[in-house]
C-alpha cells in the first residue's frame, strides 16, 4: 500500500481504504478462485494495483468518462481505476464468469459503485464508450478488430477518445501500422525495476456509426 500511496499521495481517506482492502480480499478469494497466480498475489500492489494505476499517470479521466475493460480477469486494470477515478463509469468485461464473482464480491466489499461487471465477450457489448482499456490480452492488430465501432463520438479528456493498452517488451513490429499511436513508458513514472519494459500504449479510435 505504501508503494500507492509514493505515486499517488494525494488519494482521499475512502480511496486508501479502498485500496488498503483489496489485499485481503484478492488474498481470499484466491485462495478459493484461482484469479491471480500464486507468485504473483504477494505482489498484488506492484504487479496489478500500481501497474493498473500506470494509466491514471498518462490521463486524468474527466468525470463522467466511460471506460470499457476488456478481458479484465480479476478485475486490472478496472478496480484500481474505478477507485481513483470515482466520478468516471467503469465497464468490466470477461468471458470467464467466476473471475466476475472476485470483482463483484471486491466491489461489495469496497462499496465501490461505478462499476458494472458483464459475462460476455467484448464483440456482444453493445454502446460506445470513451476509452477501451487493457492489459495485454492479445496483439494490437486483434484487439482492435474485437473493439470496432465502440469508442464514442464526443471527446470530454486531454487524450482522444479510444484505445488505452498496457503492454510490455518490443512493441516496434505490431504498432508499425498505426501512425497515430503513442507509447507511455511507464519507466517514466515508476522507479521498480518492473516497469522498465512496461508501457501505456494509446491508440485513438475515429467514431464509426
Amino acid at each position: 500500500m505504501n508503494l500507492i500511496l509514493k505515486y499517488f499521495p494525494n488519494l482521499t481517506e475512502l480511496q486508501i481504504q479502498q485500496f488498503e482492502a483489496l489485499e485481503a480480499l484478492y488474498k481470499d478469494w484466491n485462495g478459493k478462485i484461482n484469479v491471480i497466480s500464486r507468485k504473483d498475489i504477494d505482489e498484488l500492489y506492484l504487479k496489478h494495483v500500481l501497474h493498473s494505476l500506470g494509466i491514471a499517470k498518462v490521463i486524468n479521466f474527466t468525470p463522467g468518462t466511460s471506460i470499457l475493460d476488456v478481458g479484465t480477469g480479476g478485475g486490472f486494470p478496472g478496480v484500481p481505476l474505478a477507485i481513483m477515478f470515482p466520478e468516471c463509469q467503469f465497464h468490466l468485461v470477461d468471458s470467464i464468469n467466476k473471475k466476475l464473482k472476485v470483482i463483484n464480491a471486491v466491489c461489495e466489499a469496497t462499496e465501490l459503485n461505478n462499476i458494472k461487471t458483464t459475462h460476455s465477450r467484448v464483440e456482444a457489448i453493445n454502446g460506445t464508450f470513451d476509452f477501451i482499456v487493457s492489459r495485454a490480452v492479445t496483439t494490437m492488430p486483434e484487439f482492435t478488430s474485437w473493439v470496432k465501432g465502440k469508442t464514442a463520438k464526443t471527446q470530454k479528456n486531454d487524450l482522444k477518445n479510444g484505445i488505452l493498452y498496457l503492454k510490455g517488451g518490443d512493441l516496434t513490429e505490431e504498432l508499425k501500422p498505426y501512425t497515430s499511436v503513442k507509447a507511455f513508458l511507464l519507466s517514466d513514472y515508476f522507479e521498480e525495476p518492473f516497469f522498465e519494459t512496461k508501457k501505456v500504449i494509446h491508440l485513438p479510435l475515429k467514431f464509426k456509426p
